[in-house]
């Protein structure tokens, strides 16, 4: 895929920072002396963890360049790696291991998150929150839309760009062995937004990337259209134009 876009992408940063608030509070820690921010994308989430663990070391992670370079501006005193964190190799001296709606992205995530929980010191945790949103409308119609026309050859493998998230209890019997405790828990949060403008808007730098980078220009503009179209049906605006988007995410916290 190509490059993320920071600015597009904290368009909607109250929205995205909402979960990570939601873990953040849940962690069972403290006074963590070092803290990864795993995929920190532009350092919004990092944020977050350097002004709750203000002693701690915190680094972030991520392999896009354009977000590194957009959260090194921002938090100088924050260190940012390049890396890929479903090869990361981990950091036995971590005592937080933090991931807000990144391990979607990681081939085989379920394999990677026990190889970084039995990384971990003892007390260290595991916290990630990831979309579960797959059966939205916002992404359903994704689909949809990319086998309904001439792009169909080009995006026949755009869905499965992003994991699926598995149930509750497959992420329960892989790490509870592993660990001292485990919280699992689901929220759905329900966006309001202007239109469904809107959601083409929030979700054109996440979800739908990979049915639009694989079009030429104009290619993704029809894409846009005929996706649009579909989101008018299935979230009708209100008396002022607005929409409610509904967003499932998952939420895990492992301390060893």
């Amino acid at each position: 895929m190509e490059d993320w876009r920071p600015e597009d992408y904290l368009r909607f940063n109250d929205e995205r920072l909402r979960p990570a608030r939601d873990l953040l509070a849940r962690i069972p820690l403290k006074g963590p002396e070092l803290v990864y921010d795993l995929g920190c994308g532009p350092g919004n989430s990092t944020a977050l963890l350097h002004e709750a663990y203000p002693k701690a070391t915190v680094v972030g992670l991520d392999t896009s360049t354009a977000m590194l370079a957009k959260a090194r501006r921002d938090l100088p005193q924050v260190q940012f790696l390049e890396a890929d964190i479903g090869s990361w190799p981990g950091d036995p001296n971590a005592d937080l291991l933090f991931a807000n709606a990144s391990f979607q992205w990681v081939p085989g995530h379920a394999s990677v998150l026990l190889r970084l929980l039995k990384g971990l010191r003892a007390g260290g945790v595991l916290a990630l929150q990831m979309p579960d949103n797959l059966n939205e409308h916002s992404h359903r119609l994704m689909r949809e839309t990319a086998l309904a026309g001439p792009w169909a050859s080009l995006l026949r493998n755009a869905a499965g760009s992003r994991e699926v998230i598995g149930a509750p209890n497959e992420y329960y019997n892989l790490l509870k062995p592993h660990c001292r405790s485990l919280d699992i828990w689901h929220t759905a949060y329900n966006h309001v937004l202007d239109g469904v403008q809107g959601i083409v808007d929030f979700v054109s730098t996440t979800g739908l990337r990979p049915y639009l980078d694989p079009l030429d220009r104009a290619m993704r503009g029809r894409f846009i259209d005929a996706y649009r179209a579909g989101l008018a049906k299935a979230y009708p605006a209100d008396s002022g134009g607005k929409v409610l988007m509904r967003f499932p995410r998952f939420f895990l916290v492992a301390q060893v």
